[in-house]
């Protein structure tokens, strides 16, 4: 497992990561997500050993970041920020280096290269130098070189950053294929990564650990969570209607839709299902929301900001 006490990293006055503690187990996928400038990047830096901790530690499969760096290094594979390459080779000759790294010789670093492309879908630029690809493509040779050992620990920086909506798709379905017994933690800021990916979330703002559960369970935070929308001929007079009803706390008209908010009076859905069927609305669109990421992610970092806010006007 990944076992982070007190982890905690300086850059002069300025406070980066500020007193993780968190574990996580073989088969995790775990999303660590926060604006940018959250920390995201530099706490993935201290657990890949490139840089150190300014207090606390982490150990990986029980091996110290701090005192056994080798170690961890050897069962981590890093996609780090931005994906630095050597430009000026091949890809192919970059992921034969990268083999190399790891201790492949041979035919088992050819297997292992071929393996990586085909996977990635690289053969098509495998004799091309790095600096020629697009910005996609360096990101898959980055990914590449990051399993080429098939590590029992992924660290991935913003894993589909750069890729085109198929290319994401397909690196999100390699994740998902390798996540059974691995340990893979994504850093991102998109929030769409961690529904389509993860098992579990860490919500992280000004080097702070803010939020730590399934996506499932945050999404429940969500004021839309049970929430009933709906698209009508009339959305105003659908919205007036809407509000009459005991099991409707809230009405909201906002982008071609009427959204109703629940009570703990009754099944929503039912209510509106039957009100809609008695006023004869045109209803093109019904829908049981199941909670929305971006309205929870946005409610605990704009807390945590207005709490250190008033605390700085305390002082």
């Amino acid at each position: 497992m990944i076992e982070a006490q007190h982890l905690t990293r300086h850059f002069g006055q300025f406070v980066a990561v500020d007193d993780l503690n968190f574990t996580v187990q073989p088969g995790t996928v775990l999303g660590f997500l926060g604006p940018n400038g959250a920390g995201k990047s530099t706490s993935m830096k201290m657990l890949t050993t490139f840089l150190p901790p300014t207090s606390g530690s982490a150990r990986i499969h029980g091996h110290d970041i701090c005192t056994d760096a080798l170690a961890v290094r050897k069962l981590v594979g890093y996609l780090p920020e931005g994906a630095p390459l050597y430009a000026e080779l091949s890809v192919q000759a970059f992921l034969e280096f990268a083999a190399g790294t790891r201790g492949f010789r041979g035919l088992e670093a050819a297997k292992r290269v071929d393996h990586v492309i085909e996977r990635l879908q690289l053969g098509e630029v495998r004799r091309q130098t790095i600096e020629t690809l697009s910005k996609g493509f360096k990101r898959r040779v980055g990914l590449a070189q990051a399993i080429i050992s098939d590590p029992p620990v992924l660290i991935l920086d913003e894993p589909t950053d750069g890729l085109d909506p198929n290319q994401k798709k397909q690196v999100r379905r390699l994740i998902r294929e390798m996540s059974s017994e691995k340990i893979i933690i994504i850093s991102t800021h998109i929030l769409e990564e961690v529904d389509a990916l993860c098992s579990r979330a860490m919500i992280i703002a000004r080097g702070k650990l803010l939020a730590d559960d399934t996506p499932a369970a945050l999404l429940a935070r969500s004021r839309y969570a049970n929430a009933v929308s709906l698209s009508t001929n009339d959305l105003q007079a659908t919205a007036s209607a809407l509000s009459e009803l005991p099991e409707v706390s809230e009405v909201e008209v906002r982008r071609g839709l009427v959204t109703a908010f629940p009570t703990n009076n009754g099944d929503l859905f039912a209510a509106v299902t039957r009100l809609s069927s008695e006023a004869g609305w045109e209803v093109s669109r019904l829908q049981l929301e199941s909670g929305r990421l971006d309205d929870v992610f946005r409610d605990i970092t704009q807390e945590q900001a207005e709490e250190e806010s008033s605390q700085g006007a305390a002082a």
